[in-house]
């Protein structure tokens, strides 16, 4: 990973390169274009706000998923996790 930027200052964020952080930035900006479709959506009364709902959840976690293999966030230890059992 050739010039790593320091992971977010949280448990389980490594180093992420500058073409990684590039593409969650393009990633959220669609993300942001879309969910300003279905604010409009959301403003038409014919629309069925239940499934848009739905919809603008799934978008959500879509792209939350496309971060997160992005950025590759690793478990964590937790304290108790050394003690014997």
């Amino acid at each position: 990973m050739s010039n790593p930027v320091e992971g977010l200052p949280l448990p389980g964020y490594r180093p992420q390169s500058p073409g990684a952080r590039a593409i969650v930035r393009a990633m959220k900006h669609h993300e942001e274009k879309l969910l300003r479709a279905l604010d409009d959506l959301a403003e038409m009364p014919e629309t069925d706000k239940r499934w848009l709902a739905t919809g603008r959840t799934d978008v959500e976690k879509g792209f939350m998923s496309i971060t997160r293999a992005i950025m590759q966030p690793a478990r964590i230890s937790l304290p108790g996790d050394d003690a014997d059992d």
